[in-house]
């Protein structure tokens, strides 16, 4: 599958619309049955409030995925990321209710590189903290 979305249709500068990805405590518990990380800070909300945390907390890994799925989803394709990296920069804690918490991801395009990529900057907030920092996807646009 090819990307979608065409070099000659994309400026340095332009934004990539916010969307809102739902964390639920549910999320976490599948995320660690896959990933096969079961630290009980991510589902045991006595254990995370004992050693320090305000409560449960989303893996890293799975807030990073998130940022993933935005770029993969607007690209088109998931086979169009070249390159994508981040760092963590906050926790997203996520309450035992029926809302949990939101990831809120964003990007803009900061550079077109030869050869029909380009480099996407990415925001990633949950409430107003931002939970990633330096997070980029180099993108291969048809």
């Amino acid at each position: 599958m090819a990307a979608t979305v065409r070099y000659d249709e994309v400026e340095v500068g332009q934004q990539i619309p916010a969307v809102d990805y739902r964390v639920r405590r549910l999320n976490l518990v599948m995320y660690a049955g896959a990933s096969g990380d079961f630290n009980q800070i991510h589902w045991n909300e006595r254990f995370a409030k004992t050693v320090g945390l305000p409560d449960v907390i989303a893996h890293g890994m799975y807030t990073m995925a998130q940022a993933g799925r935005f770029v993969t989803d607007w690209a088109g394709d998931p086979g169009a990321v070249v390159d994508f990296g981040v760092r963590f920069s906050a926790m997203v804690v996520v309450p035992d209710d029926d809302q949990g918490a939101t990831v809120t991801v964003s990007g803009v395009i900061e550079e077109k590189l030869e050869d029909k990529r380009v480099v996407i900057g990415l925001t990633a907030k949950s409430g107003d903290a931002e939970v990633l920092s330096r997070a980029r996807a180099v993108v291969q646009l048809a």
